[in-house]
């Protein structure tokens, strides 16, 4: 009971606060959803101990959901390392945004049904990661979608967080299409979508070729470029990244919650859930690193030049998915997953520690706006050095361990795309400490630059939205010193059994020159320093900077004009067909001939009828004897075989 009641808690606590939410109230609400997350949390955690580094994968089967002919599809929980370590991060850093949210959402008027939503998105999640076939994983996949569109678009009243949800869904079934056609090549290939019978049988189908679209393809490898094209889409990677900035429209929890351990990490758990089947694909394999190097530069660029807070904080999200795919790319899965578990608790602490920010300043956003509140909000202030320091690799925090465990995984991959990908890191690496010191310094130091109003109200967030933050930053300073043997040092092999494929890329990782994992460092203490001269020491130099690149910065901070691209190249052609469909055809044919076209020739009639309804007996008699003198008429024409 205690290894499935983790994934069920969640669900318990969405249906108690969203149908019985008025009768509760919302504090009834937050006491049973944080109560809800807690206990899923800490039953986690148990089984973490006993799954993970006791040793005891297992899988419950609840019961047989789909079954037609020979197909069977059961509901099951799969407990292996690489589920259980999802299922931590995701409840440990769930349970932290739905206390947080207690105080960030206190004056909003339907808190239980936030609370709610936070819930439901947490079930399908831990729906997600446990998942023990292709077809529970595309439930929970859809249902991430499903509630990241409630929690985006929650704030309904604003125009912005209604068209950012809609974004948010329509790109990510983009991706989604690439995964049901993955799935379904599973299907075809392997008779099978349960994982285990198609990890069996993958290796004796590396010569299995499929014609898709005309042209013959490796089977092995289609299949598992059309499951990293749904990856792409909910990991925001480059190409189906746009909706991510437009999420910050969501309330600041949401964002800590879909964009720091969730949502986002749902594509880097599912490259790794079929790594078997990635390393028999080669090819599939670099494609999944250079996407992930691309996108991890691209998304640096980006923040460097933003001044929103949380997008500053969604981009560096972006870019450390990149770090996570490119990791995946070159063979270090347990590289990858060491990352993405360091991440969401330094990132879930700089976007609650934002929401801090955000919360002394009256709901100010803009950076520049801010300045010189670091007395006023001192332990806020001290989490979001923490947050930082983590992310730009210093060390001892937890993103030094695995952030330079991705880049030396890469350089030891000793590859034309492992090479490509370390020194795109090394650039991203010092872009990272740059952007993470300029948002402290302009959010932080120097003279304020708020209103009076603003300023005399700027205040430290209650202990309710602080203790979370605490309990982040813990994990941002330990979790990479005390899980690096497991995830990626001595004792990985019996850390991570069967549940991600080989090794070898983290061995050779260990064995590289001594100036691969120095170079990180170096780069980010420079990034650092740059921060510290241009935004506090010397100040005109980022607009001296902006003048003379002008285009160039204008391209980073226009987000390279891919939002405009997409428009004309997609949403536009798309108004235009959807107005000629509705304007010519719906309304003209459709419309115009059929139910409107039919009214319009029965009310023209009625008018022409009701002329004659005069009043006058002599106009009836008339119109009898005219009808009299036809039907006489067409009888005799009947009679003589005219007609």
């Amino acid at each position: 009971m205690t290894d499935v009641l983790p994934v069920f808690l969640p669900l318990i606590g969405f249906l108690i606060s969203f149908l019985f939410g008025k009768q509760i109230g919302d504090r009834g609400a937050q006491i049973v959803t944080c109560t809800g997350l807690i206990a899923a949390a800490a039953l986690s955690v148990m089984l973490f101990f006993d799954v993970a580094l006791g040793g005891h994968p297992r899988t419950h089967e609840l019961m047989s959901w789909i079954s037609s002919g020979a197909f069977d599809v059961s509901w099951s929980v799969r407990l292996d390392s690489l589920s259980v370590v999802m299922m931590c991060v995701i409840t440990i850093v769930s349970s932290c945004v739905h206390v947080y949210s207690v105080g960030y959402m206190s004056h909003d008027d339907a808190q239980a049904r936030f609370m709610s939503y936070l819930s439901l998105f947490t079930f399908a999640m831990m729906m997600l990661v446990t998942a023990d076939n292709l077809v529970q994983l595309f439930f929970g996949w859809e249902g991430v979608g499903l509630a990241s569109y409630l929690l985006i678009g929650f704030w309904n009243h604003k125009h912005s967080a209604n068209a950012a949800a809609m974004k948010a869904f329509i790109v990510n079934r983009v991706g989604d299409l690439g995964l049901a056609l993955g799935v379904f090549g599973c299907l075809v290939m392997f008779d099978s979508l349960q994982f285990d019978q198609i990890f069996m049988q993958a290796p004796s189908q590396t010569e299995t070729v499929f014609r898709f679209l005309g042209h013959e393809f490796h089977a092995l490898t289609l299949i598992c470029l059309l499951l990293f094209i749904g990856a792409v889409g909910k990991s925001a990677q480059l190409g189906l990244h746009t909706w991510l900035p437009d999420a910050m429209e969501g309330p600041t929890p949401v964002s800590a919650l879909i964009h720091a351990a969730t949502m986002v990490t749902a594509g880097v758990f599912l490259v790794c859930r079929f790594s078997p089947l990635f390393e028999l694909a080669p090819y599939a394999k670099e494609i999944v690193t250079v996407v992930g190097a691309l996108t991890a530069i691209f998304a640096a660029t980006i923040g460097m030049t933003q001044f929103d807070i949380k997008r500053v904080i969604a981009y560096s999200t972006m870019s450390q998915l990149g770090y996570m795919f490119f990791a995946a790319g070159v063979g270090g899965y347990g590289a990858a997953m060491f990352h993405l578990m360091t991440h969401a608790f330094f990132k879930a602490l700089l976007f609650l520690g934002a929401g801090s920010v955000i919360h002394a300043m009256s709901d100010e956003q803009d950076m520049r706006k801010m300045g010189g509140i670091w007395k006023e909000i001192p332990i806020t202030y001290a989490m979001m050095w923490i947050g930082s320091l983590a992310l730009a690799g210093i060390p001892f925090f937890a993103g030094y361990y695995s952030k330079d465990m991705i880049l030396e995984t890469a350089f030891g991959a000793h590859s034309g795309v492992g090479m490509f990908a370390f020194w795109i890191g090394i650039a991203a690496a010092f872009m990272t400490a740059f952007y993470s010191w300029r948002l402290i310094i302009m959010t932080f130091h120097g003279k304020p630059r708020a209103d009076h109003h603003t300023m005399e109200h700027v205040h430290e967030s209650p202990f309710i939205m602080l203790l979370p933050l605490f309990v982040l930053a813990a994990g941002a300073l330990f979790a990479g010193y005390l899980f690096y043997p497991y995830f990626v040092g001595e004792k990985v092999e019996a850390f991570w059994g069967a549940s991600i494929a080989s090794h070898e890329a983290l061995h050779e990782a260990h064995h590289v020159p001594s100036w691969v994992p120095l170079a990180p460092l170096v780069v980010a203490l420079t990034g650092i320093a740059l921060g510290y001269l241009c935004y506090l020491w010397a100040t005109n130099i980022p607009g001296v900077v902006a003048r003379l690149f002008k285009p160039i910065h204008q391209l980073f901070f226009r987000k390279w004009y891919v939002d405009e691209l997409y428009d004309a190249l997609f949403v536009k052609p798309a108004w235009v067909l959807g107005r000629g469909f509705f304007q010519g055809g719906d309304q003209a044919i459709i419309n115009g001939l059929g139910p409107d076209g039919l009214a319009s020739l029965s009310r023209g009639g009625a008018g022409v009828l009701s002329r004659i309804q005069s009043g006058y007996v002599y106009h009836y008699a008339l119109t009898m004897i005219v009808a009299i003198v036809a039907l006489m008429g067409w009888l005799l024409l009947k009679l003589k075989g005219v007609i």
